[in-house]
């Protein structure tokens, strides 16, 4: 594997020494800065020329900072002659305007797309997409991974019995991503149906399976605000689930989200360091899994041109 290097951005430098770690690599030499009036710098300190490069970037907050960063490294690796530059962008940012859900708003899910494709990388390795049709705004491949392998497996070796667990989804809009991790759980499926009645009041019904007794999985792919899921989880309480976990593949845990998360009725909140955790650490009942060997493993593929795909089986 001479050929392949792995560079990280300062967003996630942690994640990237991981992935490093799990293909036996050192972390490529580049040189990370702002000027005094804070434009951002870029040196790569290492030959790159006609090598297979991997930029772990994710365009996390500050958003845009991270992503500007992002842009100026897969510039200088194009204009240093790399031989091909895959961006592996662990969180992808600005992912949740994908579509004109009314007048006079960008689509700038695509307009990210374009920017990332224009400053040259070939590649893009990605993970849980807030809406997977964002992969069609690429016109260069996008591997899309999942975080349910890792997230599935850390509450099957909690050893709880599969009769007594039900998948929730926190809202209509997450049952497809939901679904995914049925399979595994037993099949048992509950979904929490808000509907807004009048201009500032909602009404939330449970339906699908009985949580009585039961102990719930709630799954979404990010909890931002922490609205959504915690909302659910109260309600899988009142419902009488015996122990509710929430589990979310990125943590970007903004605005009152910490304080909704103290007082949510959870065994565990777990989540994945594809957004590195620091607001979070305030949380007694936080779990953090790595996602390094996953995203290694895809690296190792993509890099000897083999199948992605094959990582999910059942998951696909």
């Amino acid at each position: 594997m001479y050929e392949i290097k792995i560079f990280s951005g300062r967003s996630n430098r942690g994640l990237a020494e991981k992935v490093a770690q799990y293909l036996g690599l050192p972390l490529g030499r580049i040189a990370l800065g702002n000027f005094a009036d804070g434009e951002i710098s870029v040196k790569i300190e290492e030959d790159v020329r006609g090598r297979d490069i991997f930029i772990v970037q994710s365009t996390c907050p500050p958003v845009n900072e991270n992503l500007m960063e992002l842009l100026i490294m897969i510039d200088s690796f194009k204009r240093a002659s790399a031989g091909r530059i895959t961006a592996v962008i662990p969180y992808f940012g600005y992912a949740r305007q994908d579509r004109k859900d009314e007048g006079r708003v960008p689509i700038t899910a695509k307009l990210v797309a374009n920017l990332i494709t224009r400053a040259g990388a070939d590649r893009i390795l990605t993970m849980d997409l807030h809406a997977p049709q964002i992969q069609g705004f690429f016109d260069i491949p996008v591997d899309h991974l999942y975080a349910a392998p890792v997230l599935d497996n850390y509450f099957l070796s909690l050893g709880i019995a599969l009769d007594d667990i039900v998948v929730v989804s926190p809202d209509e809009g997450s049952i497809k991503r939901t679904l995914i991790h049925l399979p595994v759980f037993g099949g048992k499926l509950a979904i929490v149906d808000k509907r807004r009645q009048g201009s500032s009041t909602t009404q939330a019904h449970l339906i699908g399976e009985s949580v009585e007794g039961k102990t719930a999985l709630l799954f979404d792919d990010m909890i931002s605000t922490g609205g959504s899921i915690t909302g659910a989880a109260r309600m899988v309480k009142q419902a009488g689930a015996k122990a509710i976990y929430l589990a979310a593949t990125h943590a970007v845990f903004c605005g009152p989200c910490i304080e909704r998360l103290q007082t949510a009725p959870a065994e565990k909140i777990v989540v994945t360091d594809s957004i590195p955790l620091s607001l979070g650490t305030k949380l007694s009942n936080i779990c953090v899994l790595s996602v390094s060997e996953l995203l290694g493993e895809a690296v190792k593929r993509i890099h000897r041109n083999e199948s992605v795909s094959r990582l999910f089986g059942t998951y696909r």
